[in-house]
């Protein structure tokens, strides 16, 4: 990774950002994401218990998408750790098999937000630091993920909240950026100035159009989840 670790910071609160957006509760999701959060900011302890969890469930179900996708995610989290100590080989061989394990889940069920979006988030968080060989591929996954989430929920916005459907909207915009498809960039940066006016996402859509990029940080999410998220009115 030439020295740079994999950022994971964000991960916990992109996942939370768009998997509540669903009409339908992510209920497998339910058992194991607050220990995954904690886990992704830090929480050894809680890792090693969802890691548990998920195991469990792949044992008794090798083909269950939601503990595929959510263990990949605590492998790939886990390659970051090798990477930092400068253990390039034990970091590449976890991070292939993370993503492998999400790329299955994806296959397994690619209409579940509940697997679209965990994966979509890694590799989000994780891509930016990486060197564009090894993150391009990553971004590509991604964007599809976040995609195919907005395609399977777009008829009925009734369940997103305005932050969820922002933070929704970015990565689709930012996404398409960063592979160099401005068209579809704009479009869903000029949605996001229409729909969401006034707000930190159309302040990050008027910088796109301005500048022609955003910012690692500007990729970051958007405030907290405390409290009663605001509803999105279409």
């Amino acid at each position: 990774m030439e020295g740079k670790e994999i950022e994971m910071k964000q991960l916990p609160i992109l996942i939370a950002t768009v998997l509540l957006l669903g009409a339908e509760p992510v209920r497998y999701d339910h058992k194991v994401r607050d220990m995954y959060f904690a886990a992704f900011s830090g929480d050894k302890e809680a890792l090693a218990k969802a890691m548990v969890i998920t195991e469990a469930t792949l044992k008794e179900n090798p083909n269950h998408a939601e503990a595929l996708v959510w263990h990949g995610a605590g492998v790939f989290f886990q390659s970051a750790e090798k990477f930092r100590t400068g253990d390039m080989q034990a970091g590449m061989e976890l991070m292939n098999k993370g993503t492998g394990m999400m790329d299955r889940a994806v296959e397994l069920e690619p209409k579940n937000i509940g697997v679209r979006i965990p994966r979509g988030s890694s590799y989000f968080a994780a891509s930016r630091n990486m060197p564009p060989q090894m993150g391009q591929p990553l971004v590509e996954k991604a964007v599809a993920d976040f995609e195919s989430s907005w395609e399977l929920q777009k008829d009925d916005l009734s369940g997103f909240s305005q932050h969820s459907i922002g933070e929704l909207w970015i990565g689709i915009a930012d996404g398409n950026a960063r592979l160099g498809k401005k068209d579809r960039a704009a479009e869903f940066f000029r949605v996001i100035q229409e729909k969401l006016p006034n707000t930190p996402w159309s302040a990050k859509a008027d910088r796109w159009f301005a500048d022609g990029k955003l910012t690692a940080k500007d990729g970051q999410c958007v405030g907290c989840h405390t409290g009663s998220p605001k509803a999105f009115k279409n």
